[in-house]
């Protein structure tokens, strides 16, 4: 099997992709994730998978590399990582009541061939109508001060919402699992089959 590469530093991505039980490596792109100016928010989370696939395929030349980028959309606004608590209780007390979207880039280059296959999922979620207090109270437990929108799904901020709404959860976490078997597929990688893993 082609050496699969996933170009990230998340141990939640990494941690997904583990799901699919096949061996791979991990590499960090360093590439500048500002967005453009009027850059559209699935324009942005294109591109940059895109950028750091490319960062990722001039070290590995024959592998293949995964690559993502997520944000979070809050009235037609991005959402970044927070950062610090101040900016998080910001962000969470505007989204308190509403719902979020988050859009997430996915591209599996070749980096042997420059087949490139890319796409960018949508998850939404619905908050509760949080109190201040809740949100302290949240914050101060689990701190997802590097995490767009302010939290972390996979752990206790599940308590934050009343509906998450999409096709693939892992998408929320920021790797779309269901997508990417498809695109392995269409590269020869069928994960259903024993001689792939």
């Amino acid at each position: 099997m082609q050496q699969l590469i996933l170009g990230s530093s998340s141990p939640f991505r990494s941690e997904l992709l583990s799901k699919l039980g096949l061996p791979f490596e991990t590499a960090s792109p360093d590439i500048d994730e500002q967005p453009l100016e009027n850059e559209q928010a699935a324009d942005l989370v294109k591109r940059l998978s895109e950028q750091k696939a490319q960062a990722i395929a001039d070290r590995y030349p024959k592998a293949l590399i995964i690559a993502s980028d997520q944000v979070a959309l809050l009235d037609n606004t991005i959402l970044g990582k927070p950062g610090n608590h101040q900016n998080a209780v910001k962000q969470l007390m505007a989204a308190s009541g509403k719902t979020v979207k988050f859009l997430t880039g996915l591209v599996l280059m070749n980096s042997q061939t420059g087949n490139i296959q890319s796409s960018v999922e949508m998850y939404s979620v619905e908050f509760k109508q949080l109190t201040p207090e809740q949100i302290e109270f949240y914050l101060n437990k689990e701190q997802p001060y590097q995490c767009a929108g302010s939290f972390k799904s996979e752990g206790f901020g599940i308590s934050l919402f009343n509906k998450l709404q999409g096709n693939d959860p892992n998408t929320l976490v920021g790797l779309p699992l269901i997508r990417l078997t498809e695109m392995l597929k269409a590269e020869g990688i069928d994960i259903l089959q024993p001689n792939n893993c």
